[in-house]
This record gives structure tokens, sequence and C-alpha cells, in this order.
């Protein structure tokens, strides 16, 4: 039987769309522990624990961080790719970020719906802490999707992507660095639109 289910595409964001936003951060606070992402640390607590308690440290505020992001632009193809995709499926971010990060990007993507987090801020702007929306919040979306009968094709390029990917009826890694390769053998890499467009095509036209 042909599989007919409506087509859902959902992608990571940074690193996939944007470049990584804390190591734009990195690079203008020269802070190197801030270069660290998911693609080299699993456990995205310690990993945001860390960040935090180096902003605290630095008395570094939202701002200081939204100050960079500002000067942020997609990834070059990114935008047109997102439309190439748009026109063809239903399409979603789901990311790790927090919204408070991610408006601006937003915007210049052609506002396409986004699912993260968000974060908790005092009075004179400091990061005190996070919020997820939902414990495994990559995962949880795909198997929604799934159970609201789409056909489910996912793309990222980190760790805290995995799940996503492994849960889709079609997971696909976007350019990720080698230890993530090596760890996850099973899954196809593209390394650029052009080769991502075509496994997209396939999924689009397999009738299962």
């Amino acid at each position: 039987m042909p599989d007919l289910r409506p087509r859902l595409f959902a992608s990571d964001l940074e690193g996939v769309l944007v470049p990584e936003i804390w190591i734009a951060f990195a690079e203008k606070t020269g802070i190197e522990q801030l270069r660290l992402t998911t693609r080299d640390i699993s456990d995205y607590d310690q990993l945001m624990q860390m960040r935090l308690k180096i902003l605290k440290e630095r008395n570094l505020r939202l701002q200081d961080i939204q100050e960079v992001i500002a000067t942020i632009s997609p990834l070059p193809g990114a935008g047109s790719f997102v439309d190439w995709i748009r026109a063809r499926s239903q399409f979603v971010i789901l990311s790790d970020t927090f919204y408070e990060f991610a408006k601006p990007l937003m915007a210049k993507l052609g506002y396409p719906t986004i699912f993260c987090h968000s974060l908790e801020v005092d009075g004179d702007g400091t990061i005190t802490g996070y919020r997820m929306r939902l414990d495994q919040s990559k995962r949880k979306a795909i198997l929604a999707f799934r159970d609201l009968h789409f056909q489910t094709m996912a793309m990222g390029d980190s760790y805290n992507d995995i799940a996503m990917l492994e849960r889709a009826d079609t997971g696909l890694l976007f350019d990720p660095p080698d230890n993530v390769v090596d760890d996850h053998p099973d899954l196809p890499v593209v390394r650029n639109y052009g080769e991502a467009k075509e496994l997209i095509e396939e999924w689009l036209v397999d009738e299962g």
C-alpha cells in the first residue's frame, strides 16, 4: 500500500541553517570554552551549566549575546533552502536554542515555525537559568507528528539531534563532525544543501 501520509520535514537550527550562536559569541568575547557545543558535549544540561557559570563569572548579560546574534546571518543558501522545502512539505525547526536568541534569526529565514526553549532572566538582564519546553523535546515532537499521521524526515548535525533523527521515518545528518558520524554510522550524511535536496526529493516521491 502506498504511504499517503502528508510529509513533514523537521530541521535543527544551529549548524544547519545558521551559524552556532555560542561560537559567534566566543569569537566576540575571546572565551574559548564557549566554543563548545552539542557537537562536542552530548549532555545538554552539563553544557548549559558551564555556559551559565562563565556568563556569571564574566558579568555577561542577555543583551551582550543578543548584540552578537544581531550580526549573524543564515548560512549561505539557507534561506532559499528553507523556501524550497516549504514549497514542497510542511516544515518546522526543532532546536535546543532559546526564543530570546532565535527571534531575529527567524526574521532572516522568513519566519518559519520553531519549537525551542526559554531563558530565565532577572531584572538587570542576567541569565539565571533556562526552562526546557519539554524534556527530550525534539524526540517527542517527532513522535507526536508521527502520531498525527505525518510521514517525517528530520535533519540535524549534533548529538542532541540523534534521538530526533532515529525516531523520524527518515533521519539525515547535515555536515556533522567526524565524532558524530563515527558514533552513528547508520545515519546517512550530506555535506551541503544540494546533497540534502537530492535525498529530500527521493523522500517526497517515495510512496512506501
